[in-house]
């Protein structure tokens, strides 16, 4: 049967999956119904599956006939402390979570892509590992690579598909080289003297200080870096103080710093070592000191150009050449962990679609898949595997 018509026959099914997903959706290392819905589904493939991967991650190995390479298709699984908006059948049943970023519709997806890879077993010169990973939106990759994900057998290549709302529905984009931000956030206290808002002169103010960092750090991005290199520093929440007549000892500051190429500090823009030069000399002319840390989220999710050719030709078959573009963004994505160890490529399939309410930013409590593109991200993953496999 033609890999279409596949899809169109497993076309409810593929919907009503998404739909539970949606309607139960768990935070990052929490995803226990999720995980247990997809490992009963992957066995129910014929697949050899792991669960527990990196807390709540699972894992399903689709052996084929021939011997071969390894290539790994992966997708996300955790949703968002969002109260969802929407009133749909489907919408979250639980108060203060929502699936707001497609992560519903990847699973489903790539469930039911390795449904039609299982029934196609006998063609398969190697291997297809099916990745479901926990925390996208906290660095759950990294976890995942610790415990083994890679390896028995080892991956060679691996490929992603994300719904994206910023694109039209029916466009694919698939973009060479750095496609997705790296990212680091960053927790900052600034340590003063308490005392009363009556004689600010016995104390030592950290709010006052800590404006003029966030005012101060804004110049590395604008007057320090190459405007060529991306760059941007958010400043996410501010906290510190107990009352209006009173000057605190200290506020604490958390934000994120994203960069559209590596920003290891052995490279020459080194954005951490100037935000920290800022800080120290703001904090020594207030006469404050500080502590600072920074946590990884994600690298820089950059394709690889081998590989770029094989997605493209893929595309090709699935939609007109006009429906197929670039697309680079600042937002993080941590399959960036996984491309960072083996080739890779991440994909964009387009799913705003206005009329369908369905154009509304990822995170947002409004946001939604058109899930006619369902379809679409099912084939890239179905196509690719087989193309990749058949090299």
């Amino acid at each position: 049967m033609e890999i279409k018509e596949q899809i169109a026959q497993l076309e409810e099914e593929l919907i009503a999956l998404r739909r539970d997903f949606h309607m139960h959706p768990e935070l990052g290392f929490q995803e226990f119904r999720t995980a247990e819905t997809i490992a009963r589904y992957l066995k129910e493939c014929g697949l050899e599956v792991r669960t527990n991967v990196a807390q709540t991650g699972v894992v399903g190995l689709l052996r084929g006939a021939k011997p071969g390479r390894t290539v790994m298709l992966r997708a996300d699984m955790d949703a968002l402390p969002v109260q969802e908006q929407n009133d749909v059948p489907y919408k979250s049943v639980e108060p203060g979570k929502m699936h707001a970023c497609g992560h519903d519709g990847h699973i489903a997806m790539l469930l039911v892509a390795a449904k039609i890879l299982a029934s196609r077993k006998d063609e398969l010169k190697g291997n297809v590992k099916f990745v479901f990973q926990p925390n996208e939106e906290d660095a759950g990759a990294l976890k995942m690579i610790e415990e083994g994900v890679l390896e028995n057998p080892r991956v060679d290549a691996v490929f992603g598909v994300h719904l994206w709302s910023p694109l039209p529905s029916g466009k694919i984009a698939v973009s060479e080289g750095a496609i997705m931000a790296g990212q680091y956030n960053f927790r900052l206290v600034v340590k003063g003297k308490g005392g009363h808002s009556g004689s600010p002169h016995t104390a030592i103010d950290p709010i006052i200080t800590a404006a003029n960092i966030i005012q101060t750090v804004q110049t590395i991005q604008t007057r320090e870096i190459d405007v060529l290199k991306p760059t941007l520093i958010i400043f996410g929440k501010i906290s510190g103080g107990s009352a209006p007549n009173i000057i605190p000892d200290k506020v604490e500051l958390l934000g994120s710093m994203r960069t559209l190429y590596d920003s290891c500090d052995d490279l020459a823009e080194r954005p951490r070592r100037r935000f920290e030069r800022i800080v120290a000399s703001v904090c020594e002319a207030y006469q404050a000191s500080y502590e600072l840390e920074f946590m990884l989220s994600s690298s820089t999710l950059i394709n690889n150009r081998a590989l770029i050719g094989l997605v493209k030709d893929v595309a090709g078959r699935i939609v007109q050449p006009e429906n197929i573009s670039s697309y680079v963004c600042m937002a993080g994505e941590d399959f960036a962990e996984f491309s960072n160890e083996v080739p890779g490529v991440f994909t964009f399939v387009g799913t705003g679609n206005p009329e369908k309410g369905t154009a509304y930013p990822h995170h947002h409590p409004r946001f939604d898949l058109d899930e006619a593109m369902l379809k679409v991200g099912v084939e890239m993953h179905v196509r690719t595997a087989l193309a990749y496999l058949a090299e």
